[in-house]
């Protein structure tokens, strides 16, 4: 399978708060909501599109449990084409303290996550998708798991909050596979890493 990642982020790159959120609010981010305005039926269809095409998920714990608590456990979230998908496809979700997840279909990745992505990526399918999840994004990067990444980019800056990139991390070449805008500036650009940059000084 093919380890997709697909991340909403803002102009300057804030990952947080793309849609209202309790917990960010309890912790201080009131900016939170900022892409829901901006999401036109092209840019929704998209997104619909990518969820229903996953052979299975995986998720970090928190995000994971966000969604749990939301598209598992909301009637009419259920009944979107995204929370069918995840209904009917398989979920992994990697923690080391996470026992007895709540979410039908689920399996617990914990230890050696590596080889066990490994073992799912060298499984016959399509795509094993992450959404979100900026904790196992970055540690996916840092070891190399990552075949394509899918950013929507929402024309806002934030000024603040959690950054899908962080100010010290691996340098990533990023071969462009796909790059389109919607009616309302929403831009999807797709993404395959290609090893380290070319630098100036090299």
């Amino acid at each position: 399978m093919k380890l997709t990642n697909t991340t909403q982020v803002s102009v300057d790159g804030v990952m947080q708060g793309n849609g209202p959120s309790e917990d960010d609010r309890r912790s201080g981010f009131k900016r939170d909501g900022l892409a829901l305005p901006l999401f036109d039926d092209e840019a929704t269809t998209f997104v619909d599109q990518v969820y229903e095409r996953a052979d299975a998920f995986l998720f970090g714990r928190r995000t994971y449990e966000m969604f749990a608590d939301t598209w598992g456990a909301i009637a009419e979230m259920r009944a979107h084409p995204i929370g069918v998908a995840l209904q009917e496809k398989r979920k992994y979700v990697v923690s080391n303290t996470l026992t007895d997840p709540r979410w039908a279909n689920t399996i617990v990745l914990s230890g050696d996550v590596a080889a066990a992505i490994g073992k799912l990526k060298a499984k016959p399918g399509g795509e094993l998708q992450v959404h979100g999840s900026a904790v196992l994004t970055r540690w996916l990067l840092e070891n190399e798991l990552v075949d394509e990444i899918n950013l929507l980019i929402v024309p806002v800056v934030v000024g603040r909050g959690t950054r899908l990139f962080p100010d010290a991390g691996p340098d990533i070449a990023l071969d462009l596979v796909e790059s389109r805008a919607f009616p309302k500036g929403i831009t999807i650009q797709v993404y395959r890493p290609a090893g380290r940059p070319q630098y100036a000084t090299d």
